[in-house]
């Protein structure tokens, strides 16, 4: 009997050894989000953020619509967070074909990569795969896919300088966790009323504005009229990204109003409860519930409900 119990108590030291680092902190598992392929960093946080940011601007394909701190957005409203970096990039040639295809693809366009350091001082970088993309907005055979999953692989590869990991799971159902809502109003009185309800709320940050379908008239591509709102509350965000750093790849919030082709305008967002299922988010129930009831409330400012 001794010695059974020497063994279980070796066992559950070993085990517990598991979760804890060498004075850096809580060594966290790998993360294990749906339709994120991601690769850990074999640099420093910095080193790797620049790296990326620096291979991105020299590419003279693709535009750099937005980099986002999330930790310095924290600490701006006197909050903590590990290094949380994502940058917001395009190339119309590539990202224009998926939005013919489907205008909803806009909502997760331009791309974007994530790049954070966890508690045990790990860093991270990371991106939604194509799988994702094509089965959330049915993509299947878009001639581009292949081409932008090989740059976003490339990117994370070779400015981390490690092994590349695909999410044990991709693949979703078509609309998966996006709202859409129908408006009453022109294109451009939906776009404008959007845009103002976020100026006039002095909680929010209007991080980007990106409008697909003039990027894709510069390159000599027809979109109807698809313009995508970027923007976000740090008080809001970084307690959800305090609970799962990661809800950092589909924050900050975006909407987007969008004219189909019988002419009928629509904004749609993503849904915060499927952004919480998707990156695990366990607690910060009335925190979700909050955010969800303030994106209810300006789509229906957009939409002239």
């Amino acid at each position: 009997m001794k010695t059974k119990a020497i063994l279980f108590a070796i066992v559950i030291v070993l085990a517990s050894c598991r979760y804890f680092g060498h004075g850096d902190g809580i060594i966290q598992p790998p993360p294990n989000i749906l339709g994120f392929t991601y690769s850990k960093s074999e640099v420093p946080f910095e080193d790797a953020y620049e790296a990326l940011r620096n291979t991105l601007d020299a590419n003279p394909n693709i535009g750099i619509v937005a980099e986002v701190d999330h930790m310095a957005n924290a600490n701006s409203v006197s909050m903590e967070l590990n290094p949380t970096k994502v940058i917001f990039f395009g190339n119309p040639n590539l990202g224009t074909p998926l939005m013919q295809r489907n205008q909803l693809a806009g909502l997760d366009l331009p791309q974007k990569i994530l790049v954070y350091q966890n508690k045990g001082g790990e860093s991270y970088l990371g991106f939604n795969n194509t799988a994702y993309l094509s089965s959330r907005h049915g993509l299947n055979g878009v001639a581009t896919l292949p081409t932008i999953e090989a740059a976003l692989t490339n990117f994370v590869a070779n400015t981390g300088q490690g092994t590349i990991v695909s999410a044990e799971e991709s693949m979703v159902g078509l609309g998966d966790g996006i709202i859409t809502k129908k408006s009453n109003q022109s294109f451009e009185e939906t776009y404008n009323s959007l845009k103002m309800a976020l100026e006039n709320n002095s909680n929010l940050n209007i991080f980007a504005v990106v409008d697909h379908a003039e990027n894709a008239s510069k390159n000599g591509l027809d979109l109807n009229p698809t313009r995508l709102l970027i923007f976000g509350n740090p008080k809001l965000g970084t307690p959800i990204m305090q609970n799962k750093q990661t809800t950092a790849l589909d924050l900050p919030q975006k909407m987007l109003v969008w004219q189909d082709e019988n002419r009928m305008v629509h904004v749609s967002y993503n849904d915060p409860q499927y952004l919480a299922k998707r990156h695990k988010i366990r607690g910060n129930i009335q925190l979700i519930r909050t955010i969800a009831n303030a994106l209810d409330n300006l789509s229906d400012a957009a939409t002239g409900k």
